[in-house]
């Protein structure tokens, strides 16, 4: 066989394949076999017609086209690895000649991966926020723990914003009762914002028994994108009751004696809690830093087939209906031509993002053990509220098993880089990031690399 590659542009290239006959012959038994199974000839058991006669009960064309369906992939897979191009993307393949007894030739056109320049990575510079832990931050947390020990109490009274409900409700689309957008003792904290918008707004003021009314846009289902006429009943209020924030309650919601003690703990996992936001904070700033510094060649094909798949998971949600995803859309303020523009800018932000830390990965070296994809495969399981065997048994059907191989390698890179970069706070001071992204620890590397990892997951996901 001989293959040649021609460079179309930075991004894609053509592969020409010549297979001569002599090289076939395997490929025709197999082909022989594979049609005399398929054929039913008087006086022969199925699969056991000579080639003569299969040939001339199908005519040779039927022949080569077998042998022609069984060969191109595997020649092209062939081709690819001779070659050593770095194909991404699924191929364009193009039959140029089937000359029988002679060769079958073919081209293929597909998206490679750029050549891309690499900076020098100590040369990039970001600022982050400083780290304060103000009081403020230990009584938001103080709260929060009090209101896990909180009692939920019976009030007679009209509900306001921090009660906890219990709440009817019922739409109508131009006077029609919707079914599905009907529920009974929906339970509900009135401000939290967490079911239709407007409907704080409507409960605020109401007492246990009153009825209101608000207009919303529903955004799935079969009016999705309709504006609907909610009614919602109010069942009942209550408020929740915090306990005092003393000795008594640190001993109970703690192994702390003293409310101090327990303040002073509180302000420990505060400032971690920081520390892991501002690392956070200077990943993505270091990513985009990158992004800026270095030209990455954006292969065409992959970022179509990229918006696709955003687009085809937007509209899915809308039974595949277009009209009812744009009304939708526009009920949110957007339109159709909003969304296409954002996919497209986040498909191409996405694609660039992965070529160019699949680029310093492999510069770099970098490796993952056994034990990393392992422990990222859990995390997505537990992410997913998956058992972990359910999960890889889901993501092996799938096909995923490499992409997530793909991610882990590629937070590694990121985090590489990050241990490189200047990062200094708008406070001026120099931020060490041996802590968060040198050699710290090993435990300490995994989760920055796993953290970096979820960052590149976040922004092909926008």
């Amino acid at each position: 066989m001989k293959s040649t590659v021609e460079q179309l542009s930075p991004t894609r290239v053509r592969i020409n394949v010549e297979v001569p006959f002599e090289e076939l012959k395997p490929d025709f038994d197999k082909a022989y076999k594979t049609l005399a199974q398929q054929v039913r000839i008087p006086g022969f058991r199925p699969g056991k017609a000579p080639a003569k006669l299969l040939e001339a009960r199908l005519g040779r064309g039927a022949v080569l086209e077998q042998v022609v369906n069984d060969v191109l992939p595997q020649r092209y897979s062939q081709a690819v690895t001779e070659t050593e191009v770095k194909v991404i993307g699924r191929p364009e393949i193009e039959i140029t000649k089937i000359e029988d007894g002679d060769e079958i030739a073919f081209t293929a056109e597909v998206d490679v991966r750029p050549e891309i320049t690499l900076p020098d990575f100590s040369t990039l510079a970001v600022t982050v926020d400083p780290i304060e832990v103000a009081d403020e931050d230990i009584e938001k947390q103080l709260d929060s723990l009090r209101a896990r020990f909180g009692t939920l109490t019976g009030v007679e009274r009209p509900a306001q914003s921090g009660d906890f409900v219990s709440i009817d409700l019922s739409a109508t689309v131009d006077g029609k009762e919707v079914a599905e957008a009907a529920t009974t003792g929906l339970s509900h904290e009135v401000g939290s914002g967490q079911l239709i918008e407007g409907l704080d707004d409507a409960i605020i003021g109401l007492e246990a028994g009153a009825s209101g009314e608000f207009t919303t846009t529903l955004l799935a289902g079969e009016h999705a994108g309709e504006e609907a006429v909610v009614t919602v009943t109010l069942n009942s209020v209550k408020e929740r009751e915090l306990p005092e924030a003393d000795d008594e309650f640190a001993q109970l919601a703690s192994e702390f004696d003293t409310i101090e003690e327990l303040k002073t703990d509180l302000r420990g996992r505060v400032e971690q809690a920081k520390k892991v936001q501002q690392a956070g904070e200077i990943r993505d700033k270091v990513l985009e830093a990158l992004l800026e510094a270095v030209e990455v060649p954006l292969p065409e094909g992959v970022v179509a087939a990229e918006i696709d798949s955003v687009t085809h998971d937007a509209v899915h949600g809308f039974d595949h209906d277009e009209r009812k995803f744009e009304a939708a859309l526009k009920a949110q303020g957007s339109s159709l031509e909003e969304f296409e523009a954002e996919t497209k800018e986040a498909a191409e932000k996405s694609v660039k993002t992965q070529l160019l830390l699949d680029a310093i990965a492999e510069a770099e070296g970098t490796q993952v053990g056994q034990d990393e994809l392992t422990e990222r495969i859990l995390f997505q399981s537990q992410r997913y509220g998956m058992a972990p065997e359910q999960f890889i048994q889901q993501i092996q059907q799938a096909g995923q098993l490499g992409a997530i191989f793909s991610d882990v390698r590629r937070g590694k890179a990121l985090a590489g880089v990050v241990g490189q970069a200047t990062v200094t706070d708008t406070a001026g001071n120099t931020v060490d990031t041996d802590e968060m992204f040198g050699s710290a620890t090993e435990d300490e590397a995994d989760e920055v690399a796993e953290a970096a990892a979820e960052t590149i997951e976040e922004v092909a996901a926008e």
